[in-house]
């Protein structure tokens, strides 16, 4: 039903490629991003960042932006929104603007997102349950975003524990996994998710920053870490 892109294929293959969430709408920062080393690239829609206190408009404001990200030749990933979330025919707008999949949480997966051409990647939340992340993984297609840390816990620092946790829902399911940077992931936290099985960090602006230069540095550095591993 959804093309096996090349995202996918990493995504699927052990490659670990790195993802960032953009702090806002920017084209400076998403540049920064895949010069040090980002392979794609996720954006928001009809949604408050609660990291950053960004809100992101509707289909029809980020618009002009989604045109010009899609110049960047990246794959691009969308968060489509909460009690809002695009239409069929927005949904099919965003493919035809390069973006293959969509990210929201799963008390906001209606039913005609699940008929787009993008791949759903559904996100768990902190009261998730064993049972949640089951029926989720059973969605045809679907991608994971574990996005399973409380609030209170956003900057800190990642533990045994919460990696542990990580490692269990790979294990629970056979669908691929990435995990956002609620946390302040670290380059040694990444090669630690991508030895539990994670398919990839997604690294938002509690990692990142929101400049140019420190996007830059935080991309570059885990980039490093990863090729050097």
């Amino acid at each position: 039903m959804y093309a096996t892109t090349p995202l996918y294929q990493k995504l699927t293959d052990g490659s670990f490629p790195i993802i960032v969430s953009l702090a806002r709408h920017d084209l400076d920062l998403a540049k920064a991003a895949l010069d040090a080393g980002a392979y794609a690239l996720k954006t928001h829609l009809n949604a408050y960042h609660r990291a950053t206190g960004t809100t992101f408009g509707s289909f029809a404001e980020e618009r002009p932006f989604f045109e010009e990200l899609s110049k960047l030749g990246c794959p691009l990933l969308v968060m489509a929104g909460q009690e809002t979330v695009p239409t069929a025919e927005e949904m099919d707008a965003l493919h035809t603007l390069g973006f293959e999949g969509f990210n929201v949480y799963v008390d906001h997966l209606q039913p005609h997102l699940l008929q787009s051409k993008l791949r759903p990647m559904p996100a768990l939340a902190s009261t998730s349950t064993p049972e949640d992340v089951t029926k989720i993984a059973a969605i045809p297609g679907c991608i994971i975003e574990a996005s399973i840390m409380p609030f209170e816990r956003y900057r800190t620092a990642m533990t045994p524990a919460d990696l542990q946790r990580y490692a269990q829902i790979v294990t629970a399911v056979d669908v691929p996994v990435i995990v956002p940077s609620q946390l302040s992931l670290t380059p040694d936290d990444a090669l630690a998710l991508r030895q539990a099985g994670i398919a990839a960090p997604l690294l938002g602006a509690i990692v990142t920053g929101d400049t140019p230069s420190s996007m830059s540095k935080a991309v570059g550095d885990l980039h490093k870490a990863l090729a050097s591993a």
